[in-house]
């Protein structure tokens, strides 16, 4: 099957299933962030202030799930809107059958669309589901590429959650881990970002989430240039609606 033909059919039956089946849960959350070592292709400097603005929303749904989010950045040289939207539809879901086998308890289709300013990049492969001592969620996806500015590559994306108390605090560990292939005109590039997060929404009601911590990002080649490494701590303020 061609790309676009599975893009297309993809894109069809997650609009299909968000349409047709209420989520069985879902959340929607804005966050700021401000840091002050962002590395910039403009500058191919490393000690860059940014601010970004995201909004992010999230479904688990009966056929499979959804990951979307909208950055908003600024900085010195520019602002830019990026987005991503990622729909993954369950085999298992979909066949009635458990696809379980030792920590993997799902398989999945699983699709990302990247946007931004003149690009966009579209990611189709397969993901997993797995289940791992403490973490609340784990999923590797595995995808092949199109992209608009670079040659097509391959990239692998973990992504995890770990809920956590000390004493009767709550705290959350959540995350992504992207790595991808080299091309011709392109480095291999290693993005860790994670989060480490205070809920001091619970002092203010025992439903509400609101949260204060840190967002370290670890981008080794950013955007595949090779030396533009970001080694970055921002604070963050993140609120689920």
């Amino acid at each position: 099957m061609k790309f676009y033909q599975f893009a297309t059919t993809l894109a069809l039956s997650s609009l299909a299933t968000l349409s047709h089946a209420a989520p069985i849960w879902q959340d929607f959350n804005l966050a700021a962030l401000y840091g002050k070592n962002y590395a910039l292709p403009d500058n191919m400097r490393h000690d860059n202030n940014q601010t970004t603005i995201t909004a992010e929303y999230t479904a688990k749904l009966k056929y499979g799930d959804f990951f979307g989010f909208v950055d908003r950045t600024e900085n010195d040289f520019s602002k830019d809107t990026y987005f991503e939207a990622s729909p993954r539809l369950s085999l298992g879901a979909i066949t009635g059958k458990k696809l379980e086998l030792g920590p993997i308890k799902d398989v999945l289709i699983a699709g990302t669309w990247e946007g931004g300013n003149n690009f966009n990049n579209y990611l189709y492969g397969i993901g997993f589901d797995v289940e791992i001592p403490y973490f609340q969620y784990a999923q590797f996806n595995f995808y092949k590429a199109k992209n608009d500015l670079i040659k097509d590559d391959y990239q692998l994306t973990f992504v995890y959650g770990i809920p956590f108390k000390i004493s009767n605090e709550e705290f959350l560990i959540d995350g992504f881990l992207d790595w991808s292939t080299s091309t011709s005109d392109s480095r291999s590039e290693l993005n860790w970002t994670g989060q480490w997060k205070w809920n001091l929404g619970q002092h203010i009601a025992p439903d509400t989430r609101l949260y204060l911590g840190v967002e370290y990002s670890r981008w080794h080649n950013k955007y595949g240039i090779p030396g533009l490494n970001q080694n970055d701590v921002s604070a963050l303020i993140k609120y689920h609606f």
